[in-house]
Order: structure tokens, then C-alpha cells, then sequence
């Protein structure tokens, strides 16, 4: 029987987590989807190999892209795949794809060996995670655009901070404090070996990005971090997706408020239970072929897609947000595909140039 009758279209903050009492149930979900892929073991190599590269590039896009890769999930896949660049995208987006597979492949090794997480792997994936990326260019805190010197697989010697989606300023750990949380989040892992994996994992994630010991990568280093302990399970790894990026921020935001980090586990069991079910659809054989899939759609197909996304929005929208929750799409035919809709007064537009919204 199979039991993904999970609503997978639509993440939404106040149907997995509400803001007054995280909901786990959804742990229970994900167990009983782990058994029954574990059911079909042993795979087939062919499909095997087949879907660790296809999640190996869904993992790499949406965790770049989170962090403001301008690669689509087309150009990572043509770039990992064929080695070829598209015109007009920064050298940095390719190495950070060229550098987050490699760290994937590492942790493959890492589960196969049966490597302990140390310390001294945390900087050795972040140095590969980081390799050759001897700058970044951020905004500092006069609004000026400025260079960041990256300093690979070495702890942060500045302070670091952001600016969360409600407009606070979060602080990370003092740099003098790094050893000291990092050698205390180790043990917290090493202690804790029982706790369910999908539990430990993302609490994983959640202090290691409060304790944010790198000037740059942190993000992607959580995620990596997080599915390593998922993968040393034998679960498939959680691909947390750029489309979901604000309620991602949102959940962390949320566990800090709160003081209760089920907040974020509740989303990344959510997201989890997602991929589990692209994993289940593509070992069954169903028409399902990527969690962020490139499809060739009708203009109607699109249409309904557009609609749809506009109808779950509260206020009008720009096409760049239209874009994360479409990334399949092709950006100058959702434009098209919109001015269409204006015209027909299916939907409203309002603004000029790059300032215009949307709403039905």
C-alpha cells in the first residue's frame, strides 16, 4: 500500500508548524515512508546510480540557489553533467556547484568509511566546499556593497550577523566562543546516538547555524552536515528547496523566538518526507522525474500553475517571486505568459518596469 498520501504541493507554515504548537506527527510519516523504500532494497545498481546523480544535482541547485546562486537547476544540470558554462553567469556560481558536488561525494565516502564527525572534517568539507572562492562581494552595514576576503576550512575571526526576514539583526557566536560550541555541539551529536535520526539531524543544523563558525558557507555547510547524519542512517538525504527558502527562514527565525527548536525539525521533516516521495516515484517507476523538474508545459498548463501560485498569495507578487515557487518555468515565458493574463484581465498588474506586481 502505498502511504504517501501527504499533501506535497504546498508548504506552508501554518499547516506544518503553528505558531503556537509545533506539530511532529509528521516524524511518524516519515518513518513509515523510510520502511517501505527500505522494502525495495536491494536496488537495482543502474537505478541506483541513476537517482543519486539526478539528487546529487537537485541538492546542489537548491542549496546554492538558497544562498543566491544565479545558476537554474538547467544550467547546474547541464554544467555538472556536460562541464559546459552559459553566457553571462559569474565563475563563482559554477565553482560553488563544482565545489557542492565534490562535498557531496565526500560524504558518501565519509558513510562508506565510516568516518567520524570531527572538527577537523568540518574544516576539511568547508575548504572543499569554499575551494578556489577567494572573495564574495556583500552588502556592509552602511547599505555599501563591499569585497569579503574568504578564509576556507578556518573559523571565522570577525563577528558575523544578518538581517532576519522581520527585520531584526541576529548576532552568531562571538569568534573567542567558536572552539568552545563546536567542541559542545560535537558531544551534544556523539552523545545523543539513540535520538531519532530525522530529530538529531536537524537540530544538527539548527545550532550549527546559530553558532555560524565561518565567515561564508555556513548555510550550505548545515545542510551537508545534516544529511551526512541522515545518510550515516541510511535515509536519503533532505533536499530543503529554494522555492521553501522563506519558510526555511521563517522556521529558524520562529525556533529562536520561541526557544523551541521542533519549529524547524517539523520543517525539515516536512521537506523531507518530499524527497522521500520523489525517491519512492522514481523507484516505482512513475512519471514523477525531479522534485524541481524542467517540464515542457502548455500555455494552459502554465496558466493554471501561475493562477494558482497568485491565489495563495496574500499581496500582489513580483515575477522573481512568481519564479522561485516556478523554477521550471522559463523566466522570458512566465513573462510572456503574465503580460498574456494582464491582457485578458485574468490577473492585475501594478508598478513599472522592474517594480511591477501582481494579484488576481
Amino acid at each position: 500500500m502505498d502511504i504517501f498520501g501527504y499533501n506535497y504541493n504546498i508548504i506552508s507554515k501554518n499547516n506544518i508548524m503553528s505558531k503556537n504548537k509545533p506539530k511532529l506527527q509528521i516524524i511518524t510519516e516519515i518513518e513509515r515512508a523510510h520502511q517501505q523504500i527500505n522494502a525495495l532494497r536491494p536496488f537495482d545498481q543502474e537505478k541506483q546510480n541513476a537517482l543519486q546523480e539526478q539528487l546529487r544535482i537537485e541538492w546542489t541547485y537548491n542549496s546554492n540557489a538558497i544562498e543566491g546562486n544565479a545558476l537554474t537547476l538547467g544550467e547546474t544540470n547541464f554544467f555538472l553533467r556536460e562541464g559546459l558554462t552559459s553566457e553571462g553567469k559569474p565563475l563563482k556560481d559554477y565553482l560553488e556547484a563544482k565545489n557542492h558536488v565534490e562535498a557531496i561525494d565526500t560524504l558518501y565516502q565519509v558513510v562508506k568509511n565510516k568516518r567520524e564527525i570531527t572538527e577537523s572534517f568540518i574544516k576539511e568539507l568547508h575548504a572543499l566546499l569554499m575551494k578556489d572562492i577567494k572573495f564574495i562581494m556583500v552588502r556592509g552595514g552602511q547599505g555599501q556593497i563591499v569585497r569579503k576576503e574568504i578564509t576556507a576550512g578556518q573559523y571565522k575571526k570577525r563577528p558575523n550577523h544578518v538581517l532576519t526576514i522581520s527585520g531584526k539583526i541576529h548576532y552568531y557566536a562571538d569568534p573567542i566562543k567558536i572552539i568552545d560550541e563546536m567542541e559542545k555541539l560535537l558531544k551534544w551529536l556523539n552523545r545523543n546516538e539513540n535520538l531519532n535520526p530525522v530529530v538529531k539531524a536537524a537540530i544538527f543544523h539548527y545550532r550549527f547555524v546559530r553558532i555560524h563558525p565561518f565567515n561564508d558557507g555556513n548555510g550550505r555547510m548545515a545542510r551537508l552536515l545534516m544529511n551526512l547524519i541522515l545518510m550515516r542512517e541510511k535515509y536519503f538525504p533532505c533536499i530543503i528547496q529554494n522555492a521553501h527558502r522563506r519558510e526555511y527562514l521563517e522556521s529558524l527565525e520562529l525556533a529562536d523566538s520561541k526557544k523551541d527548536e521542533n519549529y524547524f525539525i517539523a520543517f525539515v521533516a516536512q521537506e523531507l518526507l518530499i524527497t522521500e516521495k520523489h525517491v519512492w516515484d522514481i523507484l516505482k517507476n512513475k512519471k514523477t522525474a525531479q522534485l524541481s523538474q524542467k517540464k515542457i508545459l502548455n500555455r494552459l498548463e502554465r496558466e493554471k500553475q501561475i493562477l494558482s501560485v497568485l491565489k495563495k498569495s496574500d499581496n500582489p507578487i513580483s515575477i522573481g517571486q512568481i519564479f522561485e515557487q516556478l523554477p521550471y518555468f522559463k523566466r522570458p515565458t512566465l513573462k510572456s505568459d503574465l503580460q498574456k493574463l494582464v491582457a485578458e484581465k485574468k490577473i492585475t498588474a501594478k508598478g513599472e518596469g522592474k517594480g511591477v506586481l501582481y494579484y488576481l
